[in-house]
């Protein structure tokens, strides 16, 4: 695009030695190049290269100019002869801008490769290091996008329209369709805000110019209105009580001015805000819904990169305060540009730093109003297709309340420089699905029922599964909290709780129940049935522990449901230690989990017990001869066992007994 790089200046210096004739070429190519016209320079600059006098300079000059004017395919063609050079010692920046032109016609493989040259050059880059840390993002954008359509809106003209706004029954944007004086970067006229009238059928027409007082000869563009409709926020060049003023270095700024609507219906009072600057652009205006705040794209002092983002607080009076840099959760070395807060305090913009599509991206940061208030870390998400392109995407904006976005791109099949784009903001519904298994055989279990809860635990539907063990909720919100429950007789039920969220897709979520209701027979261990799977005791010591008795409980309650039972206690230890010793230890601990059960109230002859020291290891870490085992910790453990073998119940006897 051309629009948003008002606000990023280069002054690139250029050093030729060719021919006499090409030299004057080249003179020709850098005045118009420092005087930000684009357009004539790769021209220049692509005959003198075309008639093959080529040198590091004419090259970065040509790459650069088509990056600039965003012919994309013609930078990396040049960007590629300039890394053919192989040059000592060259701006990584040009590795940056290379891989960006080369994702912007798709080749996201190659751009990859000079990404990684790019992250190893600087490893302090915040480009870098969120490529390095992504390198899946294609995958992660993948995820991301969503299936709507987006329409080119009828009133785009064959010129630059970008950077919509709604305001009560129109849209407002900027174009360049005014007519009048050129600006040189785009040779276009300059731009002035415009608004279209929504029709009752949600098109719009009827474009005319938005305000003659807010208008002026040079660029007007972005505009932002504080909730109640009487204070507008709007982008235009430095130029104010029809003095242009340039900067030291003989730029002319981007400030971002105020107007107030009177009695009439008219937009006046229109005054500087007080952190603009001769030296700095100031841009890009959106407000939350509260109207407390103002955020805005800029390149003063504390940036990080080319432009970042910043906020500034709306006192009640209407004033500004002090400007505050969002800092490196939203802002990286490249542009960060066009933000847009929702009246939900999401933060959208538009970022080249960040991985993505190519050219600008739109990104979000959800709930970021709160997560910032709160102190909370922050996740930037790229919000894939189709509202990202491989060319540049900007200037996002929708409105919850009527379903309706919009946003900018110069992507193929446009009709003009920018075009602003239209979608219906899909419908966020979830939809939840899964089986309901057991957790130990993983058999489909049929009957089973399923019930679908809010976050507060109010039930939202329920449905038997069957023969399938298959379940399907449909229609759950999306950014809400929810709890699934399965349940089945002779089962303990399993649930899970998950929030969903803000995109439309499918859940899957499969319940495992553990068996409740176990079948007591002869030979069978309480110690798995319970899930006990030692019973501990202090170092070298044989007395009951709290943790223990939580554990013994268990088996006394079995014991006392069922008077028939009769158990043996088992104490088993791991190899190593004398084995003498581990028989001794483990006899005393299966003689004192039988006192404690006896002492409970338990006879006594329903209770036997014997402690087995190393004698019967389930696995093959023993120690001999030397006493020693290379086996892990987590090995050793499964031999330190308790058991608690059922020896007879309701007359029948365990045989081994």
């Amino acid at each position: 695009m051309n629009t948003h790089k008002i606000i990023c200046i280069l002054t690139l210096s250029l050093v030729f030695s060719m021919g006499y004739a090409q030299k004057g070429k080249i003179r020709q190519a850098s005045k118009e190049y420092d005087n930000l016209a684009y357009l004539k320079t790769s021209e220049i600059l692509l005959e003198v290269a075309e008639n093959g006098y080529t040198s590091v300079d004419l090259l970065q000059k040509l790459a650069n100019s088509f990056y600039f004017n965003n012919q994309m395919e013609e930078a990396a063609k040049w960007y590629g002869e300039l890394m053919k050079m192989d040059v000592d010692g060259i701006d990584p920046e040009y590795y940056f801008r290379y891989a960006q032109a080369l994702k912007s016609i798709e080749n996201y493989s190659e751009s990859d490769k000079w990404m990684k040259k790019f992250a190893s050059e600087d490893r302090s880059d915040l480009r870098g290091r969120a490529f390095s840390s992504t390198v899946d993002y294609l995958a992660m954008i993948d995820e991301a996008s969503r299936d709507f359509e987006v329409y080119n809106l009828d009133i785009n003209s064959e010129l630059s329209d970008f950077g919509s706004t709604q305001y009560k029954n129109q849209l407002v944007f900027a174009s360049s369709r005014g007519g009048g004086k050129k600006y040189k970067w785009n040779e276009q006229p300059y731009l002035d805000l415009f608004s279209a009238d929504k029709q009752e059928d949600g098109t719009y027409s009827n474009v005319s110019k938005f305000d003659n007082d807010v208008n002026t000869k040079y660029h007007e563009s972005t505009v932002a209105f504080t909730p109640d409709d009487q204070v507008m926020y709007f982008t235009r060049n430095n130029y104010y009580n029809k003095k242009y003023k340039n900067s030291e270095d003989g730029t002319n700024r981007l400030k971002i001015f105020k107007a107030t609507l009177n009695d009439n219906g008219e937009w006046d009072n229109i005054e500087s805000i007080h952190f603009n600057s001769d030296e700095y652009s100031v841009a890009h205006p959106t407000i939350n819904v509260q109207g407390t705040k103002m955020y805005f794209a800029s390149d003063m002092t504390g940036t990080l990169g080319k432009s970042d983002i910043f906020e500034v607080d709306i006192n009640d009076d209407g004033t500004l305060g002090e400007p505050v840099n969002l800092g490196a959760a939203v802002n990286t070395e490249g542009h960060e540009t066009f933000p847009f807060i929702n009246s939900e305090g999401d933060l959208y913009l538009s970022s080249n730093g960040f991985n993505g599509l190519g050219g600008l991206d739109v990104f979000v940061i959800r709930d970021f109003e709160n997560k910032r208030a709160l102190n909370q870390p922050m996740s930037l998400e790229n919000v894939g297709r189709p509202i990202n392109s491989s060319m540049d995407d900007f200037g996002y904006y929708e409105n919850l309340g009527t379903k309706e976005g919009f946003f900018t791109s110069n992507r193929e099949g446009g009709k003009g420089d920018d075009d602003i784009y239209s979608f219906t903001i899909p419908e966020c519904e979830q939809v939840l699905e899964g089986t309901v298994r057991d957790k130990e055989t993983m058999e489909l279990l049929a009957g089973a029922v399923v019930t679908l809860f809010d976050g507060n635990g109010n039930q939202l539907q329920q449905m038997t599964v069957g023969n399938d063990a298959s379940y399907k909720f449909e229609g759950l919100a999306c950014e809400m909290e929810f709890l699934v429950r399965g349940e089945k007789n002779t089962y303990a039920s399993d649930e899970k709780r998950f929030s969903t969220p803000k995109k439309k897709q499918k859940l899957e979520i499969e319940l495992l129940l553990e068996k409740d209701e176990v079948a007591l027979e002869p030979c069978a261990d309480l110690a798995k049935i319970l899930d006990i799977p030692i019973i501990y005791f202090d170092f070298d010591k044989y007395d009951i522990r709290y943790d223990a008795e939580v554990e013994l409980q268990k088996v006394l309650a079995v014991m006392n449901k069922y008077p028939t039972i009769t158990i043996d206690v088992r104490s088993h230890t791991d190899c190593r230690g004398p084995a003498a010793y581990n028989e001794k230890l483990s006899e005393n601990r299966a003689q004192s989990t039988r006192q404690y059960l006896i002492d409970k109230g338990i006879a006594a002859d329903r209770l036997t017990a014997k402690g087995y020291g190393e004698s019967r290891l389930v696995n093959d870490c023993g120690c001999e001869p030397t006493n020693n085992s290379s086996c892990s910790e987590e090995e050793h453990q499964l031999n330190r066992r308790s058991e608690f073998i059922v020896t007879s119940i309701n007359g029948q006897k365990c045989p081994e007994n």
